[in-house]
């Protein structure tokens, strides 16, 4: 096998891994690409850099949060399967993913679009919401611990730092401040305290890399970036992209507030908030993508884990005397930083007489005064503006007031924002302004909405002028019969009286035509019950109580109505006169009458005759008479048979 420069390439640790070639390189260790030769797998194998191998305590956290990292099952974490060590080689076996770093997606496609970087931050804010759900803390969230793998899926990795929360959980216990410090939150850089709340800072730094491209903070020396955390506040990303949604911009100062009480509890929490901020976005926001080869540039600087000194120890620093950076590999940005920079240092040096020295003590205390002075009582003294975005309005006042700003208070309708919550902030959330500045507060009055006014009996006029005098408007207007509303006047709204609508919302209205005029039938000759069924199903009623007798009519036939015809209303009488049929007579018995005298009697009595003639009718006398007595309708035929 050729030379690699690298003693590890081509050994197998533990007599399993055996180490294909490296992969990225760290401020505490070095990540190589191994196959399990056990289960025929390729991993991720993580060696801790030699010269923390031999310090005990970093040997001791490491095996011990590998155990709580393997601990974590979530497909956005990149899980740890083992530990171990090798010839002085303490090492952990990972999952493999292969794919690219946002750190590596930053450099190649600068700042993201909304969308992207939410949809990135997503799975982020899930793989620690697993994390902080079972007590552990990441500790050094940055673009590159967040790996996009091949197939999609976005994964977070070196879990190396995370250790159980308890209440003031100490990033280290050996006076070493471990994380990254471009990441840092203020509390970890000030006293090394670390909670989940720190996570949500770094995460809301990296949300805020994707969106500008660049670094929230950047400087020749760590002492500088790490000064910034604590005393600069974060920009909010619309000022290296002024594009960008005041929405974002209050995600982020939300996120990465300098007071972890005003930041999210946890991930889920950020996360939730990170959800509901994204179905504010319109499409047009989430889909803008800035553009720039200098945010790209700037996004393309690596970061590596870092070790900072809790407590000074007095070392001599160089030029302004703040602090030391030492560099252990020249690949890498792994710090010794003692705290005293933030809080201000005494240098040793060699041995002076106090006629000496002491004048050059005093000068230099008058002007650290004067200065302090300046920048925290003087002209020069700042504030940070808080985020109270989504906060009651006595507590937002409070804060900003806290803040040593004054609050200005307005009202506004607000879809989303319940009554009595801050719809916005002037300036926003994040920057720093001069103390005393006003501070606008814009609080929800809840949404807008108007009562639909009770219009029903209104003229057509007066509804309009009822309606629009409540900020709403007159929709379409039909009109339609109604039998109770007179002519020109509301029958209904809709929608109705008290319903609460937007603004400008339209109100339609029918209006009454007056009644429905109904074309009555001529029904005479038909059947009565027949017409009085159709008239009752036109709504009218009907009376058809009188009866007559009719000649021309059948029994139980209309002989006339009144109206005959015409137009009536629902509710209107129709009366029917009903046929009895023709008036009946007694039918005389003329059977052996002569035919002239029997066609006499017949024809007095109101009959019609008919005589048939049977053998000829020679003797001319009735035999037979059809019908031969009882009463028959006057004006009928009775026939007679003569012989």
């Amino acid at each position: 096998m050729p030379s690699t420069g690298d003693a590890l390439i081509g050994r197998t640790l533990d007599g399993r891994y055996r180490v294909l070639r490296r992969i990225a390189d760290g401020g505490m260790a070095t990540v190589y690409l191994a196959v399990d030769e056990r289960l025929d797998r390729e991993v991720a194998l993580k060696v801790m850099r030699a010269h923390l191998v031999h310090d005990e305590s970093f040997v001791t956290r490491f095996r011990r949060e590998a155990r709580s990292s393997a601990s974590l099952s979530h497909p956005n974490v990149v899980a740890v399967f083992d530990q171990g060590e090798d010839d002085g080689n303490v090492f952990l076996a990972m999952e493999y993913v292969p794919g690219q770093t946002l750190r590596e997606v930053l450099r190649a496609e600068g700042p993201l679009s909304p969308r992207a970087a939410l949809d990135v931050l997503e799975p982020v804010l899930l793989a620690l919401a697993e994390a902080h759900s079972k007590g552990l803390i990441h500790r050094d969230v940055k673009p590159e611990n967040v790996i996009l793998n091949t197939n999609g899926t976005v994964k977070v990795a070196d879990f190396g730092l995370a250790r159980a929360v308890s209440s003031h959980t100490m990033t280290s216990s050996s006076g070493l401040l471990l994380g990254t410090v471009a990441y840092l939150s203020p509390e970890q850089v000030e006293s090394g305290v670390a909670d989940p709340r720190s996570d949500v800072y770094a995460a809301g730094l990296v949300l805020f890399e994707m969106l500008t491209g660049t670094k929230a903070f950047t400087g020749d020396t760590a002492i500088h970036v790490a000064y910034q955390h604590v005393h600069g506040g974060v920009p909010v990303p619309s000022a290296r992209v002024p594009e960008l949604p005041a929405e974002l911009d209050e995600l982020v100062a939300v996120a990465t507030a300098r007071d972890p009480d005003q930041r999210p509890a946890d991930a889920a929490a950020f996360l939730a908030l990170v959800r509901r901020t994204r179905s504010t976005l319109s499409l047009g926001a989430l889909d803008a993508r800035p553009e720039g080869a200098a945010a790209a540039a700037a996004a393309s600087v690596p970061t590596s884990t870092a070790a900072l000194p809790l407590h000074g120890t007095g070392q001599q620093a160089s030029g302004a005397a703040t602090g030391v950076v030492t560099r252990p590999r020249s690949d890498t940005t792994a710090m010794s930083i003692p705290s005293p920079p933030l809080q201000g240092v005494v240098v040793a040096g060699p041995h002076r007489r106090p006629r000496r020295w002491w004048p050059a003590v005093l000068g230099s205390a008058l002007v650290a005064a004067l200065t302090a002075w300046f920048f925290f009582l003087g002209p020069g003294a700042t504030a940070t503006v808080p985020s109270v975005v989504g906060r009651a309005q006595a507590e937002a006042v409070d804060a900003v007031r806290a803040a040593s700003l004054q609050p200005s208070v307005s009202e506004t309708f607000h879809e989303k924002v319940p009554a009595g919550q801050v719809v916005s902030v002037d300036p926003a959330a994040g920057r720093t302004v001069q103390r005393g500045t006003e501070v606008s507060l814009v609080v929800s009055k809840g949404p807008e909405r108007y009562a639909v006014p009770p219009v029903v009996g209104m003229t057509l006029a007066e509804a309009r002028a009822r309606i629009t005098e409540v900020n709403l408007k007159v929709g379409k207007v039909s009109e339609a019969f109604n039998e109770k509303v007179p002519q020109g006047q509301v029958v209904s709204a809709k929608p109705g009286p008290g319903a609460s609508l937007k603004k400008g919302t339209a109100v339609a209205m029918t209006v009454s035509k007056g009644r429905k005029p109904i074309e009555v039938p001529d029904l005479t000759g038909k059947d009565a019950k027949g017409a009085a069924r159709t008239l009752k199903e036109l709504g009218l009623k009907v009376d058809a109580g009188t009866e007559e007798n009719s000649d021309t009519v059948p029994t139980g036939g209309v002989i006339r109505q009144e109206p005959r015809d015409g137009t009536l209303f629902r509710g209107d009488t129709v009366r029917l006169v009903v046929s009895k049929g023709p008036v009946l007579v007694d039918v005389p018995n003329v059977v052996g009458q002569q035919v002239d005298e029997a066609r006499r009697i017949l024809e007095a009595a109101g009959f019609t005759v008919d005589v048939r003639r049977a053998l000829g009718g020679f003797f001319g006398t009735v035999r037979l008479q059809d019908p031969a007595g009882g009463q028959a309708p006057k004006g009928s035929t009775i026939t007679v048979t003569i012989v």
